[in-house]
């Protein structure tokens, strides 16, 4: 395996190739990841909806990973990891404004490839499985969006930072393996535990969120807090700024001080 040094430094290479990524190839990559990462949430949903409990959330939180094993094994672009591009603008190989293409771009391709999933899902009537709106899994998804859109500020911020965190810390492992099997079990347990915490994360939830809206719109269920602008404003915004701070501010900062800091 690789050390935790020689990940730093091969990230260098890894964070100077998708900030010279087109434009182009960056969206498409990140549609790919957007929709690996909302089919990861179905699944996750599916088979936790009749699980009462922790339980429930559990198996739910086993699931998941598959979404980042997806991402990093199939290959494609998503915005929560690739905010460790901040190592290679701390060392002076790509600038800040590279950075933000790559970020800016990136989130718009999650954010399309997430709500095609969630279009997709919810109108080829998936949620009708095990009772739909009276119960079943249109239920799960409208009541996971709401309780997105109705936490605090504070709550999604603080919540986006400690997700990231774990996030950037599988992603970071997954470097160090250098086979398949080595990739796939060291992303799976942050991932896991993220999800068992209830901690949010800005691609995952460009799915779930658009996914209790088609639910609602489709079964007809009031729930008034739940519309496009809080789904932006109540939580897209705040995850996202805490998720940039967990990953970039908890994770890159403090590797790139560490490992690289002196070598420049």
């Amino acid at each position: 395996m690789n050390s935790p040094a020689e990940v730093a430094k091969n990230y260098i290479a890894i964070g100077k190739g998708k900030a010279t990524n087109g434009i182009w190839k960056l969206l498409i990559l990140g549609m790919l990841a957007g929709a690996f990462i909302a089919l990861a949430g179905v699944g996750a949903t599916t088979a936790a909806v009749n699980i009462p409990g922790s339980a429930g959330k559990f198996v739910g939180a086993c699931i998941f990973p598959v979404g980042l094993a997806m991402v990093l094994l199939a290959g494609s672009e998503l915005f929560t990891g690739n905010n460790l591009i901040i190592i290679p603008v701390l060392t002076g190989d790509i600038k800040f404004h590279q950075m933000l293409r790559n970020w800016i771009i990136v989130y718009i391709g999650n954010l399309i490839g997430a709500i095609i999933v969630a279009f997709l899902v919810v109108y080829g009537h998936v949620g009708n499985l095990f009772g739909g709106a009276d119960g079943g899994l249109a239920a799960a998804m409208i009541s996971a969006a709401n309780g997105k859109v109705t936490m605090s500020f504070g709550d999604a911020f603080l919540k986006g930072i400690c997700c990231n965190f774990l996030v950037c810390i599988a992603v970071w492992i997954s470097f160090a393996a250098k086979d398949v099997t080595g990739k796939f079990w060291g992303l799976y347990m942050p991932i896991m535990l993220f999800v068992l915490c209830g901690f949010e994360h800005c691609v995952a939830n460009m799915y779930y969120i658009p996914a209790g809206l088609f639910c609602k719109a489709l079964y007809g269920v009031e729930k008034e807090a739940l519309t496009w602008g809080s789904f932006f404003v109540k939580n897209l915004i705040p995850v996202t700024l805490g998720n940039i701070v967990g990953g970039a501010g908890l994770v890159g900062l403090p590797y790139w001080f560490i490992y690289l800091r002196d070598k420049q």
